[in-house]
């Protein structure tokens, strides 16, 4: 992958944090990925900890009120913006009751607005059944970046069953957005072992997919990468001649 596709990549992200469309941050395209990525980071932070004060307290009061109403309260009166917030200061124990309770329509917009760093203990424990169905809606609005982010955050078993009901094609597009790279060849490590060959396949039928397969190809392990040379024969030959010179 070259700099400026893992710039590319960066900058989506950023101009999700900062609420633009991603071709007014075009002008980032040089800079280090590692800086884009430091920078966005950054930026979150001070969102996040914008009127830390006042939402401790929110988060303080939060533990008088019975689950079953702060879930309705949460869901009817804060809105996902507000719960994202406060999600990182709440009990961990207490925070996944609440969210049990509430439907996976709003728990997607809370995720999207969430910083998975801040509540990852209450991510990993949140049942597999209301992780999938999160996953599934976040799929149908093609909310490739929020189910990147929380990629490393979710146990194995999770992870793998939330792939199963992804396709090829947004497949490609999430882990192109992956927060954690170094988590590529793991995560491919948990899909059947004919699915790698399928995503290069789904990647050499649609140009604008090309840019994330080589993405994830860079990252693979030198044995993951050897798995796919018997089939390159078989892709278009501008595609092959990019994909043979990422696996060679």
């Amino acid at each position: 992958m070259t700099e400026n596709h893992a710039a590319e990549a960066e900058i989506l992200k950023l101009a999700r944090v900062l609420g633009v469309e991603p071709g007014r941050l075009g002008y980032l395209a040089r800079v280090d990925a590692d800086d884009l990525q430091a920078f966005r980071e950054q930026v979150t932070d001070t969102l996040f900890d914008a009127n830390a004060a006042a939402l401790q307290r929110m988060a303080l009061a939060a533990r008088v009120v019975p689950v079953g109403v702060l879930a309705k309260i949460a869901e009817k009166v804060f809105g996902p913006l507000l719960c994202a917030r406060i999600a990182g200061l709440v009990d961990v124990g207490r925070g996944v009751d609440v969210a049990k309770r509430l439907s996976p329509i709003f728990l997607a917009e809370v995720a999207a607005e969430l910083d998975p760093r801040r509540a990852s203990a209450i991510i990993s424990r949140i049942p597999l059944d209301t992780v999938l169905a999160v996953a599934s809606e976040l799929t149908r609005k093609e909310d490739w970046i929020t189910l990147g982010r929380f990629v490393g955050h979710l146990p194995d078993l999770t992870v793998r069953r939330a792939l199963e009901r992804i396709d090829d094609p947004s497949l490609l597009r999430i882990a192109f957005v992956l927060d954690d790279k170094r988590r590529v060849d793991h995560v491919v490590g948990l899909l059947p072992a004919h699915r790698l060959g399928r995503l290069v396949t789904a990647a050499s039928a649609d140009e604008d997919l090309w840019t994330p397969a080589l993405d994830l190809l860079t990252h693979l392990g030198e044995a993951r990468r050897a798995t796919l040379k018997p089939m390159l024969a078989g892709l278009p030959a501008g595609f092959r001649k990019r994909v043979q010179a990422t696996i060679k």
